[in-house]
């Protein structure tokens, strides 16, 4: 493994990169950083771990980027979105919908407070705890290796189980506190996909 200097959200977004053929964004603090990652890369050319680019496709509102998900979903493509807080709320009815059609998705969440001072940085999980509801399994990270991690557990996960998932962390404290991490590559990630 290669040794990388990087924050959570850069963690999430390079696992989500490996394994998505479309990412339909809205960027929203403190989750941004994973979307810009993604589009940066696909601009540069760089490659998932099946040699397609990333299709990006950059929304006007969380909600339509949600529809976006759910319709690029519903056409076979292995589709990804990262948001936080008040955005994810506004995903909520269509994450009923993607659970129902047993859709496979990891959705990466940079948790955040909803409704406290407009100002708090803190992480806080009202947003996710907003979504338990929907049908979707969830697993949460607490530094940036676990991102990394968890992010390729949920990805795995929900390929071979269809149930889409929540990958979150907390904002700020996890999605940009910068930590060196055993990265893993794609060449590793696919052997690990392709166990049977």
């Amino acid at each position: 493994m290669t040794k990388m200097t990087i924050d959570g959200n850069t963690a999430a977004s390079h696992v989500a990169y490996a394994f998505s053929e479309v990412a339909a964004i809205y960027p929203i603090t403190p989750s941004s950083p994973m979307a810009e990652s993604a589009d940066e890369w696909a601009t540069q050319g760089r490659v998932n771990m099946w040699g397609q680019k990333l299709r990006i496709a950059e929304m006007q509102s969380e909600g339509g980027a949600a529809g976006a998900v759910h319709g690029s979903l519903s056409a076979g493509a292995l589709t990804t979105t990262y948001t936080a807080s008040q955005g994810l709320l506004l995903m909520i009815p269509n994450m009923y919908k993607i659970s129902g059609e047993l859709l496979p998705m990891v959705m990466h969440v940079s948790a955040r407070a909803l409704a406290a001072h407009s100002l708090n940085i803190f992480g806080d999980h009202q947003d996710v705890m907003a979504c338990r509801q929907t049908g979707f399994a969830m697993l949460a990270s607490c530094s940036v290796q676990e991102v990394m991690d968890l992010s390729l557990v949920a990805h795995l996960s929900t390929l071979r189980a269809r149930v889409p998932f929540i990958s979150f962390f907390d904002g700020f404290r996890t999605s940009h506190v910068v930590s060196k991490l055993d990265v893993i590559s794609f060449d590793e990630m696919k052997e690990l996909y392709l166990i049977k």
